[in-house]
């Protein structure tokens, strides 16, 4: 016995050894030569963490300059996609960890991909899932299909239309704040990514939880304090083991994710006992987890942050950025003003009967999902082998989308790609993958009915009542957080009409 023992302890290092050298050498060793013989290249693989401190490298170096207000922005929002594919091809391997990645940025083969139920979102790993927590982003597979059959319901057109005077209250509220504060001038400035943070907040707050927004501040609050720690995670190697140390930035995660859950769980209660409104999202994730098998608090309180984040994230960059378009593209100020004066006979409020005759706001809308996406790049799996056009792909590949690659590219949308031009959207798109704000396929945005009414309404409330300008303090930086944002805020100079 004592032998046997002696001989396991003495083959343990052996076995632990052939296992790294056949994961971590032989098989991304393999996964290049298969890739190098279909004429697929990359920035080579690195022991350990591939690409990925490269990777960081070149967004740290992209992040401390500033460029000219014009939208050429790859190199900053996406360094090492626009240097590799510089070198590679627009199709190209690079490395997270031990895992390939393929880069993509051509529609056909994006739609293939896209469509193929063998591909799913990649797994977050322990420390990057803590913000979503297991959303609706993060599922995969009956879990997924189950809590997406409810959301569905939740962000139908006809459901979103009856939220059009809550969300137009909301933004008077807002407009009304704003003007208050600089009553005694003629021109003021307003940092419009923090206060569309706010009214986005309040947005998504009224209509899909049937709260407050001073209701939901503090889970707000800690979600802002959870995205750097989420963003850090998402940009490096996960260690098997390292969530349990009590590193200092790992209890920070573990108190903020506690105060959320306790938050969210508080604002479920108050909920269930007003019992006022079944068909928003969080009165239809309660009946969910009281009438169906498999759906339980925990899971309410995991999809309540997925959409606190998201529902709040993604409207308030597209409008921000939106209102930068058109403080710095005069002309699409006015031709939108005239169109909301006209369509709301002057003064009238946006209405949900009016909201389709709003068509040069949807085409600036649009321009900006082209040119600066709230999300410039998608991450997708696949479980199995698979073929796209002409070339491979083993199992267990994992695919780099570049949306915002896609979006700039002068072969798709002409030589003038790179300029803001809301016209191109007056004709239907050539291809289904050219343009994909909202993600394509099975997993397309649930949220965009809702995203994008709000954001029509609260564009052609501000230009109907302001007319504005970029602020002499504006730096034009666009950063890749979890969203595209505007790295030092968004200062505009507004006048009232």
């Amino acid at each position: 016995m004592y032998h046997a023992i002696l001989l396991i302890l003495l083959l343990l290092p052996v076995v632990f050894l052939l296992k790294f050298i056949y994961s971590v050498i032989y098989i991304p060793w393999k996964v290049e030569k298969h890739f190098r013989k279909q004429g697929i290249g990359g920035p080579g693989y690195r022991l350990i963490y591939g690409n990925s401190e490269e990777i960081k490298r070149q967004i740290s170096e992209a992040e401390s300059k500033s460029a000219p207000f014009n939208h050429n922005v790859l190199h900053r929002i996406a360094p090492h996609y626009y240097n590799w594919s510089a070198i590679y091809g627009k199709t190209f391997l690079w490395w997270f960890g031990s895992k390939p990645r393929l880069a993509l940025s051509d529609p056909d083969m994006i739609k293939g991909l896209f469509m193929n139920k063998a591909v799913d979102k990649i797994e977050f790993d322990p420390q990057s899932n803590q913000l979503f927590g297991q959303g609706l982003v993060g599922l995969r597979g009956e879990q997924w299909a189950l809590h997406r059959r409810i959301a569905n319901q939740a962000f139908t057109m006809e459901v979103v239309k009856a939220w059009v005077p809550d969300i137009v209250t909301s933004v008077i509220k807002a407009l009304k704040k704003w003007e208050k504060e600089n009553e005694e001038k003629e021109e003021f400035e307003v940092d419009v990514f923090k206060e569309l943070n706010d009214l986005s907040a309040e947005v998504i707050s009224r209509t899909a939880f049937g709260s407050s927004f001073e209701e939901g501040r503090h889970i707000f609050v800690l979600q802002e304090q959870q995205i750097s720690l989420t963003l850090q995670a998402i940009r490096s190697i996960y260690l098997p083991g390292f969530r349990y140390l009590p590193t200092k930035k790992n209890m920070m995660r573990w108190r903020l994710e506690k105060e959320t859950r306790e938050s969210v769980r508080k604002l479920i209660a108050r909920s269930s006992k007003r019992r006022e409104n079944s068909k928003n999202l969080l009165g239809l994730l309660i009946a969910a987890s009281e009438e169906e098998h498999g759906f339980g608090v925990e899971e309410v309180i995991d999809e309540c942050k997925t959409f606190y984040f998201a529902g709040k994230e993604t409207t308030s960059v597209l409008l921000t950025w939106a209102l930068l378009l058109l403080a710095f593209h005069q002309e699409w100020q006015d031709k939108a003003r005239e169109e909301v004066l006209r369509v709301c006979n002057g003064n009238n409020l946006p209405s949900a009967e009016n909201l389709n005759d709003f068509k040069i706001v949807t085409m600036i809308l649009n321009e900006t999902l082209r040119l600066y996406p709230p999300v410039v790049a998608l991450t997708r799996g696949t479980s199995r082998d698979i073929k796209l056009g002409d070339l491979e792909f083993p199992a267990n590949t994992q695919f780099y989308i570049s949306v915002a690659a896609v979006h700039h590219d002068t072969e798709i949308w002409g030589k003038d790609a790179l300029e803001f031009n809301p016209l191109r959207f007056a004709e239907s798109r050539k291809h289904l993958a050219s343009f994909f704000p909202f993600a394509l396929g099975p997993r397309i945005c649930v949220g965009q009915n809702l995203a994008m009414v709000e954001a029509k309404i609260i564009l052609a409330m501000i230009v109907q009542n302001f007319s504005f300008a970029l602020s002499p303090s504006y730096v034009h930086a666009p950063t890749m957080r979890l969203t595209l944002q505007p790295q030092y805020g968004a200062p505009i100079l507004f006048r009232k009409i």
